[in-house]
């Protein structure tokens, strides 16, 4: 385990963090950062409830990037080919007329 020193919000935070991965808690703790310095004056006394904040605007993003994600993975609908499927049913109906002629002891269509 590594220690790693974060300034976040102006204040200055040790945290613990797997071997390797410091660089990579430091990046996380600059986008924090970011957060809390883009809220600007709404920001409150209350340390804590800033980092909140924070963490509740970034919970938001990262569910639009998620949605927007699962969006763009799904299948596009089937195109249909309304001139095949046409003729299919107009071959149907056909075959339909013709049973019923035959049914009905007539003569059949072509």
């Amino acid at each position: 385990m590594s220690d790693v020193r974060l300034k976040v919000g102006g204040r200055h935070y040790t945290v613990s963090c797997a071997d390797g991965q410091e660089e990579n808690v430091q990046r996380l703790a600059s986008v924090i950062d970011g957060k809390l310095a883009a809220m600007g004056p709404n920001l409150s006394s209350n340390e804590a409830k800033n980092l909140l904040f924070a963490a509740l605007i970034l919970a938001d993003e990262l569910e639009d990037a998620q949605g927007k994600a699962a969006r763009a993975s799904a299948p596009p609908p089937p195109a249909i080919d309304t001139d095949r499927v046409a003729e299919k049913l107009e071959r149907l109906a056909v075959s339909l007329e013709n049973a019923a002629m035959r049914l009905e002891g007539g003569s059949q269509t072509s």
